[in-house]
C-alpha cells in the first residue's frame, strides 16, 4: 500500500514527508497499524545524525500509537480495530526475554531494532515507481509514517479512550523514565533521588520518584525544565551553569548525598557530577545514550558506588504499559503537561524545537 512517510535521505538530513513510499502487506507474524500519533525521542534525532549512507533513505520513529488494520495469519493476540501502543522489539524466547527482561534480549536490541531492516535483511518499505529500497523497521515499527508494520513482541493494546498523544510516548521515553525508578532502582520511601537532565525521560523519573515518596533533586541547565521538575514535586532544581560544584549542591539539597542518581544525558562530565552527588553506597543509573565516559575510579571505590546501565527502564512492555496507563489516569503521571503536539507534516519543525529545548516531548498527530 502507498503511504506517507518522513524520509531521511542522508546522514543528518532533514525529515521530508513523502507520499511515494510503499509499505508491503503484513507477513504471517506482522501487524499493520494505522498510526494516530508518534512521539519524537532523542534517539530518533541522534541516530539520524550518524545513520550510514548505505542504509539510506531511512524512516525512523519508535513511539507509535494507533489502530490495528490487519494482521498476519500467525498473530492471535491482537486484531483489526484494536487500539495499540508500539514499543521496542525482542525475540521473546531467549533467557532474558523469558525471565522478564526483554530489554536485554540475547539476540541483541541493536540487531532487532536498529539495522534498518527486518532480521532477514529485507525492508518492508520501497519507493513507488522504481521499487528501490527505503530502509525502516526501526524498533520494529518505523512509525514516522501513516502506517507501520510491527510485531507481537512490540505491540501492546491500550484503552480506546486513551488519547493517542499520551499513548505514543509510553512505548519508550515514559517507560524508560518510570521503569528506571520502579524496576531498576526501587528507592524506598524517604530516600533521595537526583535526576540529571529533565527532558521527558528525566521528568517522568521525577514524577515517579516523587510519587514513591522520595526526596528528589533535579539538575538541568534550562530554567523552564527546572521549573517543571519543581512543579512535579522536586524539592530543589540545580542550575549546572551557575553552580561551581554541582555535586556538592545536589548533596546539600539531598540531605548529605543522594541515595540514587539517574543520568539521562550520556555526557561524561554530567556522569562525573552524578557520581559526586551520591551518598556512600549510592547507586547511579545510566540511561542516556552517549559515547565514552571518564570518571574518578577512587570516587566509585571509596564510596562503594554501584553503577547500573538501564535500557527501556528494564520494562517488559506488555506487562508494564498497562501500569503506566493506570498511573496516568490516577494523576501520578501528568504527561499532558510535558507533551506538545505537532501535525505530522511539521515533523522537521518539531524536531528542531525538541533539539533546541523549546518543547519537552513533541508528539506528531496524524490526520
Amino acid at each position: 500500500m502507498r503511504i506517507q512517510a518522513a524520509v531521511v535521505e542522508s546522514p543528518g538530513g532533514p525529515f521530508t514527508v513523502r507520499d511515494d513510499v510503499v509499505l508491503a502487506p503484513p507477513r504471517s507474524d506482522e501487524i499493520l497499524v494505522k498510526i494516530a500519533a508518534a512521539g519524537i525521542c532523542h534517539t530518533d534525532l541522534s541516530t539520524r545524525q550518524r545513520w550510514p549512507q548505505q542504509l539510506s533513505p531511512m524512516v525512523f520513529g519508535h513511539e507509535g500509537a494507533g489502530v490495528v488494520t490487519a494482521v498476519g495469519d500467525a498473530v492471535t493476540d491482537v486484531g483489526p480495530g484494536d487500539n495499540v501502543c508500539l514499543s521496542y522489539r525482542s525475540c521473546t524466547s531467549c533467557g532474558q526475554c523469558t525471565a522478564g527482561h526483554p530489554a536485554y534480549c540475547e539476540t541483541g536490541i541493536f540487531a532487532l531494532n536498529a539495522t534498518g531492516t527486518r532480521p532477514d535483511g529485507t525492508s518492508p518499505l520501497s519507493r513507488a515507481g522504481d521499487g528501490s529500497t527505503v530502509y525502516g523497521s526501526f524498533f520494529g515499527q518505523s512509525s514516522f509514517a501513516t502506517y507501520a508494520l510491527a510485531h507481537t513482541s512490540n505491540v501492546v493494546t491500550v484503552p480506546a479512550d486513551l488519547p493517542p498523544a499520551v499513548a505514543a510516548p509510553l512505548g519508550c521515553g515514559v517507560q524508560t523514565g518510570v521503569g528506571t525508578v520502579l524496576n531498576m532502582l526501587r528507592p524506598p520511601r524517604g530516600s533521595s533521588v537526583a535526576v540529571f537532565g529533565t527532558g521527558s525521560v528525566g521528568l517522568t523519573s521525577v514524577m515517579t520518584a516523587v510519587a514513591e515518596g522520595c526526596r528528589v533533586v533535579a539538575v538541568d541547565p534550562l530554567a523552564a525544565r527546572r521549573a517543571k521538575a519543581v512543579e512535579f514535586g522536586a524539592v530543589a532544581a540545580v542550575d549546572p551553569t551557575v553552580e561551581s560544584d554541582v555535586g556538592a549542591a545536589v548533596r546539600d539539597h539531598a540531605g548529605g548525598g543522594a541515595h540514587f542518581a539517574i543520568d539521562t544525558t550520556g555526557r561524561s562530565d554530567v556522569i562525573s557530577q552524578a557520581l559526586a552527588a551520591l551518598a556512600q553506597r549510592g547507586t547511579l543509573a545510566l540511561v542516556g545514550v552517549g559515547g565514552r565516559a571518564e570518571f574518578d575510579i577512587m570516587t566509585v571505590l571509596t564510596k562503594g558506588i554501584r553503577i547500573r546501565g538501564v535500557i527501556e527502564g528494564d520494562a517488559a512492555p506488555a506487562a508494564f504499559l498497562p501500569d503506566l496507563v493506570a498511573r496516568y489516569r490516577a494523576g501520578l503521571l501528568p504527561l499532558d503537561q510535558i507533551i506538545t503536539e505537532f501535525p505530522f507534516h511539521e515533523i522537521e519543525e518539531a524536531a528542531r524545537a525538541a533539539a533546541a529545548g523549546e518543547v519537552i516531548k513533541p508528539v506528531l498527530r496524524f490526520p
